[in-house]
């Protein structure tokens, strides 16, 4: 399977960039998002790295608006009288047509990349290939099953729980701006990873946690504190996954964003799905 980092170099390697793109635009940034992490029918205009800098910060909104047609779905399915399963594929499929399965693709790839054992040359080799093994398919059951058995569970208990699925899929967004933090460099040159690693400041995942966790006090009923739990296990999961993909591959690409990404948002609906 391949993903982002095999796209090629770069659009800003080796040249200047002109004026425009040296000062980027919000709505530049907005566009990127949209067409980077959705199949939103947009044209991004601008691909340069202050660009995609800010691109990268705002892929937790992006998530919020796939999180929220996918929990929309299941709650649909499931009024319908869809078993909850069903109903919970249904909403795993939604969100893989969504996002054009990129990050499923990058969960498989970083699978096999870790479960390879090599160094990192060894891993970017694996990672490349273009099959998936073993590592990566058992990955993409144990997460797609995840998330089926725990969407009908947060999305059913109505318009707050929508708001859960949401929000959770928020949550494996924000574990990119933790992956492209200014201390991390990218795993090889060219693509998504190099183009981003190392463009956000700290206070940026940390405050997309801190904003998750307290939207996420109202989407379990009766229970203040499971939303807020849900964030904080999640982030947890992205930053010791995060470090031990880094540690292995030296830096990031566009599979760690996409591996790290789908477990967080696992993470955050088994929290969510308890009780």
């Amino acid at each position: 399977m391949t993903g982002p980092d095999d796209a090629g170099p770069a659009p800003d390697a080796g040249r200047r960039l002109p004026t425009h793109a040296e000062h980027p635009s919000w709505t530049g940034a907005v566009a990127l998002a949209l067409s980077l992490f959705s199949v939103a029918p947009v044209r991004a205009r601008a691909t340069d790295r202050g660009t995609a800098r800010r691109a990268l910060a705002l892929a937790p909104v992006v998530g919020l608006l796939v999180g929220g047609v996918v929990g929309g779905v299941v709650l649909g399915l499931l009024a319908l009288g869809a078993p909850a399963l069903l109903a919970g594929i249904g909403g795993v499929a939604t969100g893989a047509g969504l996002t054009r399965a990129l990050h499923l693709d990058g969960l498989a790839d970083l699978a096999d990349g870790l479960g390879s054992y090599g160094g990192p040359e060894r891993m970017l080799a694996v990672m490349k290939d273009p099959t998936t093994g073993a590592f990566g398919v058992v990955a993409l059951v144990l997460v797609l099953g995840a998330q089926a058995a725990a969407l009908p569970a947060v999305a059913g208990r109505g318009g707050l729980g929508v708001l859960g699925v949401a929000l959770a899929w928020a949550a494996g967004r924000a574990s990119f701006t933790w992956c492209a933090r200014r201390s991390v460099g990218a795993a090889a040159p060219g693509g998504l990873g190099a183009l981003v690693a190392g463009t956000q400041h700290l206070a940026v995942p940390v405050g997309w946690g801190v904003a998750l966790a307290a939207a996420c006090l109202v989407v379990v009923p009766g229970r203040l504190w499971q939303g807020p739990l849900a964030v904080v296990v999640a982030a947890l999961v992205a930053v010791v996954l995060a470090r031990h993909a880094v540690r292995r591959l030296g830096g990031v690409n566009g599979d760690v964003f996409g591996g790290v990404g789908e477990v967080t948002v696992t993470a955050a609906l088994a929290v969510l799905a308890l009780g």
